[in-house]
């Protein structure tokens, strides 16, 4: 592990910060591709990426400035801001992404839902790109483990010299095979939210799952000396894609076909 990609004097660049550039790039690229197919043009898909950046990156530093005070214990005010050192908590950026979407949406008379499905293939694919960025970094790692598989960080980690659990991994393995499934059923949804509701609910899975081999939690962070704070937001999270789902579902049958196949016209031009 070495979180340097290179240098240029004192200016750093570090994978962490390029593999979630990568993660940002691949989800917008995909999004753009997939969003004719709602009715929905690439320029409003940019124009929510620019919200969804701006909002996640505020959510997902805000929680972990909250969830890890101790780690700026000692250091100065600006380290707050020092993202690219690492230090963002995926459940924020998600919150702080969903909140300035849901904005966006309600100020450009979009349906939340509609818009959702477009995006939530792509959090997946970004959020893998992302994972693997903090396998480079060191954060979020694992529990001690002696697995054939375990990896050991480098003189210096926290985990120094016990074998881990590559949960980084893990979770990017998970996010990858999720985008493919999201994807594959974008093409035959059948309502709107119907995917964004799959998302919530598969992901809230993979994150529960995961967090029983996190390493990272302090034993006083812990609820009844297992649970974690994302456990109880991946319950959360569940029930809102269950909400998502039912409620989606009593839209009109055929009013999210409809919608598929204008996109589709538009695209191949009949």
């Amino acid at each position: 592990m070495d979180n340097i990609a290179f240098s240029f004097g004192n200016f750093t660049v570090t994978w962490y910060g390029i593999l979630v550039a990568c993660g940002f790039l691949a989800g917008f690229f995909t999004a753009t591709r997939r969003a004719p197919r709602a009715g929905i043009s690439q320029d409003q898909v940019s124009d929510v990426f620019t919200w969804i950046i701006i909002g996640g990156i505020l959510g997902a530093r805000f929680l972990y400035v909250v969830s890890y005070p101790e780690t700026f214990s000692g250091g100065g005010f600006l380290d707050v801001f020092k993202i690219w050192k690492g230090g963002l908590v995926f459940f924020g950026g998600l919150i702080g992404g969903s909140v300035a979407t849901v904005i966006y949406c309600r100020l450009h008379k979009l349906s939340v839902y509609r818009l959702g499905d477009v995006l939530a293939p792509s959090l997946s694919l970004g959020h893998g790109f992302g994972r693997i960025g903090c396998l480079m970094s060191g954060c979020c790692y694992g529990s001690a483990c002696s697995l054939p598989w375990a990896i050991r960080f480098p003189n210096g980690h926290q985990t120094y010299p016990d074998p881990v659990h590559p949960v980084q991994i893990y979770e990017s393995a998970l996010n990858f095979a999720l985008y493919g499934i999201l994807a594959f059923l974008y093409r035959r949804r059948s309502f709107d939210g119907q995917v964004l509701g799959i998302y919530c609910m598969a992901y809230a899975g993979i994150r529960f799952l995961v967090e029983f081999f996190r390493g990272d939690y302090g034993e006083e962070k812990l609820l009844l000396g297992l649970f974690t704070q994302a456990h109880a937001i991946s319950l959360f999270l569940l029930a809102l894609g269950v909400w998502i789902w039912v409620s989606g579902r009593r839209s009109p049958l055929g009013s999210a076909a409809s919608d598929q196949n204008t996109g589709r016209n538009r695209e191949t031009g009949d």
